[in-house]
């Protein structure tokens, strides 16, 4: 075994004995290990190495998380449910100070119960969607009623306003000098054409009639535990845990899960919005959140639907027009294409505007 990471789990408050550690999954921001214990009767562990580049302040994460898996925790066991470690995630206190990461070497780890016989999903179908809408809804009915003010982990992360307000500053400095292409243009013409409409919730949340609420703000199907019989077992990946308008967990999962297509698909006829995904995780939105959200946070959840594609042509053409610094890109034109791709997915989206909303407002029958 590796003589560092058998240092690094020695520093949380585990139970067994370590028999193996091995790299788990293929995680693109955090590194990610399985340690096996010796004892049958004892839990295997998953050690992370939390990325303080994208996150950071890593004592804020780690205390929102904090706060809301003890919150879910409690919940599940004022309903009586057995199996709870696998139903919320269950960190480790690290043996000197308690807290729930350690520090080694200016790195940042922290070390969780492994989940048994759970598994995640990649693809995206009317089935997992139903239940990944049920899954994010339920998350946040039980968050709705926690009684701590949550950091925010990425600042601005989901703020429309601001990203706009990126884009027309590198409009004006036009640093990689892409700026002028007739392209570039048009988009540009199309954004600014939407822009006050798309920054909607600011504007409400501002006059107190749209609230903030406790979001998981990365809502990929990939992001829920699964047991063999496909049922949801938990909601994992909470970096991005944090206060957020729920546009942001709903709107978010339609922009991957509900295009036709890969966000960098270069054919642009291929960009289309599934009606069926997007029926099926606003049904299971709705079966477990509707008991909490207000009025006006029901009916725009079409514009929550149309705002991230918008939002991330947006971020992709701001990365383009600075010069690619932000994504990884495989050729030139790469975030040209992939803000080109959002374009096209916000167009499809306002297609089906009057069928979202009787669709929403038959749900509430």
């Amino acid at each position: 075994m590796d003589s560092k990471l058998t240092a690094i789990v020695s520093r949380f408050a585990y139970e067994g004995t370590v028999s193996e550690i091995k790299p788990l999954g293929e995680g693109l921001i955090n590194d990610t290990y399985k340690v096996k214990t010796a004892e049958q009767d004892k839990p295997d562990y998953v050690l992370q190495r939390v990325n303080h580049l994208v996150f950071p302040d890593v004592d804020m994460v780690m205390r929102n998380i904090d706060a809301v898996t003890s919150h879910i925790r409690k919940k599940l066991e004022a309903e009586g449910v057995k199996d709870i470690d696998r139903r919320v995630l269950r960190f480790m206190p690290a043996k000197e100070g308690g807290k729930l990461y350690t520090i080694v070497d200016g790195t940042y780890w922290r070390m969780m119960v492994f989940i048994a016989g759970a598994i995640t999903k990649q693809a995206v179908n009317s089935e997992s969607s139903r239940a990944a809408g049920r899954a994010f809804g339920n998350f946040q009915a039980m968050l709705a009623d926690i009684p701590v003010q949550l950091g925010e982990t990425i600042k601005d992360f989901h703020n429309m306003e601001f990203r706009l307000s990126q884009l027309r500053e590198v409009v004006k400095s036009d640093p990689a000098g892409r700026v002028n292409e007739e392209r570039v243009q048009a988009m540009l013409a199309e954004i600014e054409k939407r822009a006050d409409e798309m920054c909607k919730a600011e504007r409400l949340g501002r006059e107190g009639i749209l609230p903030k609420r406790v979001c998981h703000c990365d809502t990929k199907v990939n992001n829920m535990m699964f047991d063999e019989q496909d049922n949801v077992l938990c909601v994992i990946d909470l970096d991005t845990v944090m206060p957020n308008f729920i546009f942001s967990d709903y709107g978010d999962f339609l922009r991957t899960g509900a295009n036709e297509v890969a966000e960098d698909c270069p054919d642009m006829d291929k960009v289309q919005f599934r009606m069926d995904i997007f029926k099926a995780f606003t049904e299971g939105y709705l079966e477990s959140a509707r008991s909490f959200l207000l009025p006006i946070e029901i009916e725009n959840l079409p514009y929550a639907t149309a705002l991230f594609p918008y939002m991330q042509c947006v971020r992709f053409l701001w990365d383009y027009l600075s010069g690619d610094k932000y994504w990884k890109c495989q050729y030139p034109d790469h975030n040209f294409v992939r803000a080109n791709n959002q374009l096209h997915l916000l167009l499809s989206i306002e297609k089906h505007w009057a069928e979202m909303q009787e669709f929403i407002a038959s749900c509430m029958k």
